[in-house]
C-alpha cells in the first residue's frame, strides 16, 4: 500500500501518526513545508519528506508538481490534512487511480450552497473523510436540501491519538503573572475569537464570591478590545489575568486547579484540553461540538451548557468546594486520555480506512 500525505503544519498527533503507518508496514511519503515543526522529525523516522508549500486553494504549480509525483510514485492513497491540501490534491488527481481521503477537524463552514465546498468535502472524488470526533461527523450527515444527502459511508470517526509521554514539563510558575501562590486557577487556552465563548467565562466570574480565592489565567493571544472592556467591568477583574501568547501553554495549563472550555460551537476536538487532560487537570467544557466527548461528564470531567455562564460558575465552585473529587477527577482525566485517546488506537483506524477504501481494487487483483 503507497500512501501520500499532504499537509501544512502538522501537529504531533498527526506527525506521529504517519510515522506509526511507516512502522507498520505502510509506503508513506509527505508533502509538506520545510518550515513544518515535523519536517526534520519525518525524515528522522525514515518517512521520505518532500518540501510542497501550498500559496492558495487553486496552486497551479503545486497541482502540476503534485500529479506528477502521484504518477512517478503510482500511489494507492492520497491523504490530504487541511482545505489547500484538499483542493489542490483533488484537482492534481483529477483521472487518476488514486484513492482520495480528507481529514476535517472543525464542525462548520461546509454545506451545499457554498462553492467552495464542492471544490473539497463535498466533491465527488473524496473516498473517505476522516473526523476527528463524533460531531464533524453529525455534522456531514445531517447535511440535507431537498434531495440532497451527504453520503452515509464517506464520514468516518478517528480521534487524535496521543501519548502521556509527550506531557512532562514541569508546571509553570503563574505567580509573574499576578496569580497569588495558594490561589485556586482557572485556565483557559487558546486565542480569542467570538465562538469561543471566553466572554461567557468572564463573565462567570462574576458569579463567584469575592471571598473565595480563584483567579482566571487566560493563556493565549486575547487582544480583543472588546474582551478588555468586559474585563474591567468584571467585578472580580483583579483576579483576571492574561498572559499572552506562551509557547509554554502546556505548562502553564498544568500549572491550573481546572481547565475550562466555554465553546459556543465549531470545536472538533479540542487539543488544549486534551493536553490539560494529560497533566491530570480537570476539565470543565461545554455541550457544543466535540468537546464533551472528550469526558465522561462527572468522573474524568464536567460538561456544561454553552453559552450558561452561571453552570460555569456552579461548575467551578463545586470543584473549589471538593478538592477530593477535583483530584480524582483528574486522575480519571489522564487515565481517559491513556485509554480512550492512544496513538495507537488512532494509527490502527486510520490503516482500517485506507484499507476500506482499497478493499474493492484489492479483490480484483
Amino acid at each position: 500500500m503507497r500512501v501520500l500525505c499532504i499537509t501544512n503544519h502538522s501537529d504531533r498527533p498527526e506527525a506521529e501518526t504517519i510515522i506509526g503507518l511507516k512502522k507498520r508496514g505502510v509506503e508513506i511519503q509527505v508533502l509538506c513545508p520545510e518550515s513544518s515543526p515535523h519536517f526534520k522529525r519525518f525524515s528522522e523516522a525514515g518517512v521520505p519528506v518532500t518540501h510542497l508549500k501550498l500559496s492558495s486553494r487553486i496552486d497551479l504549480s503545486s497541482i502540476r508538481f503534485i500529479r506528477r509525483f502521484i504518477e512517478e510514485q503510482k500511489f494507492d492513497v492520497l491523504h490530504l490534512f487541511n482545505n489547500r491540501a484538499v483542493s489542490n490534491g483533488i484537482l492534481a488527481a483529477k483521472k487518476l487511480p488514486v484513492k482520495i481521503i480528507a481529514y476535517r477537524g472543525t464542525v462548520a463552514n461546509v454545506g451545499f450552497f457554498d462553492p467552495g465546498s464542492w471544490m473539497t468535502y463535498l466533491h465527488p472524488r473524496v473516498d473517505r473523510i476522516i473526523c476527528v470526533s463524533e460531531a464533524v461527523r453529525d455534522y456531514f450527515l445531517k447535511m440535507k436540501w431537498l434531495w440532497l444527502r451527504f453520503p452515509a459511508e464517506k464520514p468516518i470517526t478517528v480521534y487524535k491519538g496521543h501519548d502521556l509521554t509527550w506531557y512532562t514539563q514541569t508546571p509553570g510558575n503563574l505567580n509573574s503573572f499576578g496569580v497569588p501562590k495558594d490561589a485556586f486557577v482557572v485556565g483557559c487556552t487558546g486565542r480569542y475569537r467570538p465562538h469561543k465563548g471566553i466572554h461567557v467565562l468572564v463573565d462567570a466570574m462574576q458569579y463567584l464570591p469575592k471571598d473565595l480565592p480563584v483567579h482566571l489565567l487566560l493563556i493565549g493571544e486575547m487582544n480583543a478590545p472588546a474582551l478588555h472592556r468586559l474585563i474591567r467591568k468584571n467585578s472580580n477583574a483583579q483576579r483576571i489575568h492574561l498572559t499572552g501568547y506562551r509557547t509554554d501553554a502546556p505548562a502553564l495549563q498544568a500549572a491550573c486547579s481546572v481547565t475550562v472550555l466555554p465553546a459556543l460551537k465549531r470545536e472538533g476536538l479540542p487539543k488544549v484540553v486534551i493536553e490539560a487532560m494529560a497533566y491530570g487537570v480537570p476539565p470543565i467544557v461545554t455541550d457544543a461540538g466535540g468537546s464533551h466527548e472528550l469526558i465522561e461528564d462527572g468522573v474524568s470531567g464536567l460538561v456544561v451548557k454553552a453559552g450558561d455562564a452561571k453552570q460555569i460558575a456552579e461548575a467551578i465552585l463545586a470543584l473549589y468546594h471538593d478538592p477530593a473529587r477535583r483530584n480524582a477527577m483528574g486522575r480519571n482525566a489522564r487515565i481517559r486520555i491513556d485509554t480512550c485517546f492512544r496513538l495507537d488506537k488512532t494509527i490502527a483506524q486510520t490503516l482500517d480506512v485506507y484499507k476500506n477504501c482499497l478493499e474493492p481494487i484489492l479483490k480484483m487483483t
